[in-house]
């Protein structure tokens, strides 16, 4: 084979892949493996998403729809917007695409030329920045620590920017870390890319995890100026415990959601049919579902949280939304891969090493998992410390 495209070449291997190999072999072996890697919701799609999609697929629905999706979705969508959010999105600058790690992948594509910047605060989720490299970008990363929270502020930003500099990715709550920005800092931070002129790519994604009666504001809805210059990216796996469903969502200016609309069409054509059907009863009739969720995690997050924070040498910040939280581990004075590696060869147990997420001080604990398992898992976590 010749030399393939240089941005694919260059994307970097998943650094978790050793320890989700390794974790399923001892499964297969018998062993009882205590999962903190999941990604996803552990509860089951809800009935009457599920029906709505049987229903679609009985009607014979499963033919190709407009590029930018069902009609009805985007009008729900547009719908959602208004109520949820505070944002008026006409259904025409509204697209739908497979999955938001998709519609990530498309803004990136339709936003960015060669050697453009994109400032992205780390912790990070790990695909954005092998998203902006194969879009022919930079990616720039600015650094913060448990100490801070793991939040940026306009003065990063200031450091940072450039003339090269097209954009700022905004993760809140955070995956990895929990983490959310108050209305206020992220107003502050949304004015200092508008001085910059630097597009807000705003990943709302987990929008409705969110406790302690913390509120997620989205960055579009403070002014026109924030509106005109905030790509809004969400979608329904997490909400709705739907991943693998595979639908995500943009939102923006009108023509940047045609210029996107025209990439899809060439990329997929369009979304899974009966799945936006699915997808559309979650917007309708999903809402019960979604408390009942986001108040076991609530649970979850506060006893994973005092567990974790009682282990001598763990440092940790009290997640505020999403379902992770993410220990400063480096008093231990290993890497975060050989650190989850020995974790999982001795008390098998499973977490994501930090690295994988720009910090490698640190590893992702997922409570997307039962509260025995909790508590299972991080009875070996604090034995495994108290050996190093």
């Amino acid at each position: 084979m010749k030399k393939l495209n240089d941005g694919i070449s260059a994307i970097k291997p998943s650094q978790t892949l050793a320890i989700a190999s390794l974790a399923k072999q001892m499964v297969e072996h018998g062993h009882k493996v205590c999962n903190f890697a999941a990604g996803e919701p552990d509860f089951d799609t809800p009935e009457v998403i599920k029906q709505a999609a049987i229903e679609a697929l009985n009607q014979g629905k499963t033919k190709y729809t407009p590029v930018a999706g069902v009609p009805k979705l985007c009008q729900a969508l547009s719908d959602k917007f208004k109520h949820d959010n505070k944002l008026d999105y006409k259904p025409s600058q509204i697209i739908v695409s497979c999955g938001g790690k998709h519609s990530l992948a498309l803004v990136f594509q339709t936003l960015l030329n060669p050697g453009d910047e994109v400032l992205i605060p780390a912790p990070y989720w790990l695909s954005y920045p092998e998203m902006v490299r194969v879009a022919g970008g930079a990616p720039v990363f600015i650094h913060t620590t448990a100490d801070q929270g793991f939040k940026i502020t306009p003065q990063h930003i200031e450091r940072l920017a450039t003339s090269r500099t097209k954009a700022i990715v905004i993760n809140s709550p955070s995956n990895p870390t929990g983490v959310m920005y108050t209305p206020a800092e992220l107003h502050a931070l949304g004015e200092t890319a508008l001085k910059h002129d630097i597009a807000i790519v705003s990943d709302e994604i987990y929008e409705k995890m969110v406790y302690d009666g913390n509120q997620q504001v989205s960055m579009a809805s403070f002014s026109k100026a924030f509106y005109d210059n905030t790509i809004t990216v969400n979608g329904f796996s997490k909400t709705y415990s739907m991943t693998g469903w595979r639908l995500g969502y943009t939102a923006g200016p009108e023509n940047f959601i045609k210029a996107m609309n025209a990439l899809q069409s060439h990329c997929a054509s369009a979304p899974n049919t009966f799945a936006q059907w699915g997808a559309i009863a979650a917007l309708e009739k999903g809402e019960s579902s979604v408390k009942e969720m986001v108040a076991a995690f609530d649970a979850r997050r506060h006893r994973i949280y005092e567990l974790a924070a009682a282990i001598p040498g763990i440092k940790c910040v009290k997640p505020t939304g999403a379902f992770y939280v993410f220990p400063d581990v480096s008093s231990f004075g290993l890497d975060s891969m050989v650190f989850s590696k020995r974790l999982l060869e001795e008390e098998h147990m499973a977490v994501v090493p930090g690295v994988a997420f720009g910090a490698d001080d640190c590893v992702r604990l997922s409570y997307a998992c039962g509260m025995s398992e909790i508590e299972d898992g991080m009875t070996r976590l604090a034995r495994f410390c108290a050996k190093l």
